[in-house]
């Protein structure tokens, strides 16, 4: 039997947004089984609580935001990425801004952090939602399925016409130890011509060569390049896993994507809760042992248990 996990002691961490370019500092702190991941601003006068799920997606414009208004919480996909990579599924959060801070662009500074805070076992058991039929969600030429599998894959593909990425592809099986070795340190990417636009909409005012993969219109320009040659789609499948444990539970189903990005994500996850027949709920201790051993955590990570 697999049981839900939570962080052992609160922690802290400081950073700066990649859209809203504000210093912002969030801080984690353990919570119950059964709670979820949880989000108060405490920079706003009697802000709500927000509990991160899918349905309260809001705008999903270059990233994934909880909530809608002044109280909204902007940028949360890598941070929810660890915490999906690592099987952590309650933790309650206090942010004291808008958006997560980006840090190097990747989960790499969120796992560090969560590791030194130690990672504890709950005494309730986890459940998946395992997947029965295919549901399909489209949007112009790009869309994203997911079929029943016995364990999450993520099979993932974009193409763009520079250069340095091309098309690209991806299948990965997930499995905590993958999680940390081949998509964690994947840094976001934007493209220096898209700068001035996205500064008009608000958006990357924070952005830099120490939070992003930079492309000009040949080349990288981040002084030490990339951090795999397959970068961009290693970050892309870093997206969706943040993305859709917004579902709530591990899960066990195979998604396919091309060309995806948040709105297309949130749409997957909206249409398969809408779809009772798609999906069911099943406790750990009844699942397959080849998805609950996915959830094992490498050694050099199961120190980190209290």
């Amino acid at each position: 039997m697999l049981y839900q996990r939570t962080i052992a002691k609160k922690v802290s961490i400081t950073g700066i947004g990649i859209h809203s370019g504000k210093k912002v500092t969030i801080t984690l702190y353990p919570s119950a089984a059964g709670t979820g991941i949880r989000f108060k601003r405490v920079d706003l006068e009697n802000a709500p609580e927000l509990v991160a799920s899918f349905d309260t997606v809001g705008a999903t414009e270059m990233n994934t935001t909880i909530g809608e208004g002044i109280s909204a919480i902007h940028t949360v996909e890598h941070l929810f990425a660890v915490f999906y990579g690592l099987g952590i599924d309650n933790v309650y959060c206090e942010i004291d801004g808008p958006e997560v801070p980006t840090m190097d662009g990747s989960g790499a500074s969120f796992a560090f952090v969560l590791k030194e805070a130690g990672i504890q076992n709950l005494s309730q058991s986890k459940n998946f939602l395992v997947v029965t039929e295919t549901v399909r969600v489209e949007l112009d030429d790009k869309w994203a399925e997911i079929i029943p599998a016995s364990k999450l894959i993520i099979d993932s593909e974009i193409t763009f016409t520079h250069p340095v990425i091309g098309t690209q592809h991806m299948s990965f099986e997930f499995s905590c130890e993958g999680f940390i070795n081949e998509i964690l340190r994947a840094r976001t990417f934007g493209f220096l011509r898209d700068v001035d636009m996205l500064k008009r909409k608000g958006l990357a005012k924070g952005g830099s060569l120490d939070n992003a993969v930079i492309l000009d219109d040949f080349k990288v320009m981040n002084p030490d390049g990339l951090r795999f040659e397959d970068e961009f789609i290693r970050h892309k499948i870093l997206d969706t896993i943040g993305d859709i444990s917004l579902l709530g539970h591990e899960i066990a189903g195979k998604i396919t994507t091309y060309k995806s990005g948040h709105k297309l994500h949130n749409m997957l996850c909206r249409k398969l809760m809408a779809t009772p027949s798609a999906y069911k709920i099943v406790n750990s201790a009844f699942l397959q042992k080849e998805a609950v051993e996915a959830f094992e955590l490498p050694r050099s990570m199961s120190l980190a248990f209290t």
